[in-house]
């Protein structure tokens, strides 16, 4: 029998109402639009794209700090949608939250012993010496060592590295199941960031948890997931293993981000030339068919323009919503009907059917 996958998420939803004068209601930002994936014990994944594509909405929505629209979210086979007060409440311990700013995320007014045991208390560790123990198991697992150095710091009298340290401590003091970083090291030097990087792949392997990262730097995604999930304007474009991905990417858009990355030889400065032009499509009023296509050179008109693209799965385990990769696209004479239209598989003329 299977296991039950710690985190599964069915056509996914989560839109924000836009209203005129308070009351009327003008349209919706479709953050994350129709959005399915699971994630297994212990696993480390990484959701990208460029900024706006959804990924911190996605991220937010598994925190269950916003209600999704439609669909749902489980979490050991329990939906979501009907936890109430205290059963919400024993799943916000079972999940931990790297936030993207560490000064921000930090209560200015505490010092480090009082905000890790801020979450403890909440959630009901009313003996002290427990309490006490927990934060510098924490604080000793994230390397803030000797411990009694930090107990008594305030937030602005750490460095970035340091801040970012005691978020993650403070994300893991519950022992949680599932952490979720939003961009953890995107505030930080470079240097920093390897440490970081490092720290969270230390503790995921230890630990046995599932980690979820939220990044636009492909640069760095190898070396700490295992799975990658590709996002581009609120939909999820292309998944695979981590190595299958960045070597052979299947879709056009994740092609174009892995083109865009800085390479220092100047002999390939000539690559920049590949990245499609324009911006990424408007959340309230996206494109029909494809949302990439205006910007996608292997667009085919009729096809990509007119009907969204399913998942196709071009390689075992590596999944690409392409319409490139229908097996009958190669055709001529494969055919799909569009809205009483007939549309070539190489996207050549749209014939009316409908008569």
């Amino acid at each position: 029998m299977a296991e039950t996958p710690l985190v599964e998420a069915q056509g996914l939803h989560t839109w924000f109402e836009l209203r005129q004068w308070g009351f009327l209601r003008v349209g919706a930002v479709r953050a994350v639009d129709d959005v399915s994936f699971t994630l297994a014990r212990g696993e480390a994944v990484a959701f990208v794209g460029e900024s706006g594509c959804g990924k911190s909405t996605l991220v937010r929505t598994l925190l269950g700090l916003h209600r999704p629209t439609l669909g749902e979210v489980r979490f050991e086979g329990v939906s979501l949608a009907g936890l109430k007060s205290a059963a919400l409440k024993a799943y916000r311990a079972r999940v931990g939250y790297v936030q993207q700013d560490p000064f921000g995320a930090l209560p200015p007014f505490l010092d480090v012993r009082r905000i890790l045991a801020e979450p403890l208390k909440v959630h009901g560790v009313s003996d002290r010496a427990e309490r006490e123990r927990r934060i510098r198991a924490a604080l000793a697992e994230v390397r803030l060592t000797p411990v009694e150095e930090y107990l008594g710091k305030f937030p602005h009298m750490l460095s970035g590295g340091q801040q970012q340290r005691v978020v993650i401590a403070r994300a893991l003091i519950l022992e949680p199941a599932l952490v979720i970083a939003d961009e953890p090291v995107s505030m930080l030097d470079a240097s920093v960031r390897v440490e970081i990087l490092e720290l969270l792949q230390g503790i995921q392997r230890r630990r046995g948890l599932t980690l979820a990262f939220v990044t636009h730097d492909l640069t760095t995604v190898r070396h700490y997931a295992e799975r990658i999930f590709v996002l581009y304007a609120g939909k999820v474009v292309e998944s695979a293993p981590v190595n299958d991905l960045l070597d052979a990417p299947q879709h056009p858009y994740t092609r174009a981000l892995l083109a865009a990355l800085s390479d220092p030889d100047a002999a390939n400065a000539t690559r920049l030339r590949e990245v499609p032009g324009g911006e990424p499509p408007s959340l309230i009023d996206p494109p029909a068919g494809c949302r990439f296509h205006p910007r996608c050179p292997s667009a085919m008109p009729g096809l990509c323009d007119r009907e969204v693209p399913p998942d196709f799965t071009p390689r075992p385990g590596h999944r690409a919503a392409c319409w490139l990769h229908d097996p009958g696209a190669e055709d001529p004479n494969h055919s799909i009907i569009i809205d009483g239209r007939q549309a070539s598989g190489r996207g050549g003329p749209v014939h009316d059917v409908s008569q």
